[in-house]
């Protein structure tokens, strides 16, 4: 596991079934039990707190991952890796993290 990867995870409700971007720092995943993600929804507004992606990031449809919904999970609901996000897309994940928790950069 590493920070910028897309996974399946199970989440709790409302979430269920569905892919995550993992979002911890690549340290925690080999000693934590738990982690932070970003969960992926086919739902995109096109807002300052998602990321766009799709077939070209490994999903099957458009998806945007919603950083205003980092949540934190057990590391044991996280089952089969999809794919690595490129660097651009990392690096936009961290503005939407910015811009999620207010942060200045």
């Amino acid at each position: 596991m590493k920070r910028g990867q897309l996974w399946w995870a199970e989440l709790p409700p409302p979430g269920g079934h569905r892919p995550v971007v993992l979002i911890s720092r690549d340290s925690a995943y080999s000693v934590r039990e738990f982690i932070t993600v970003a969960p992926v929804t086919a739902r995109v507004r096109r807002l300052p707190i998602e990321v766009l992606l799709g077939p070209h990031d490994g999903l099957p449809q458009n998806s945007a991952a919603n950083l205003d919904s980092m949540l934190t999970i057990p590391k044991s609901s996280i089952h089969d890796y999809i794919a690595s996000l490129s660097d651009d897309k990392v690096r936009a994940v961290d503005a939407a993290i910015h811009f999620a928790l207010g942060l200045k950069t």
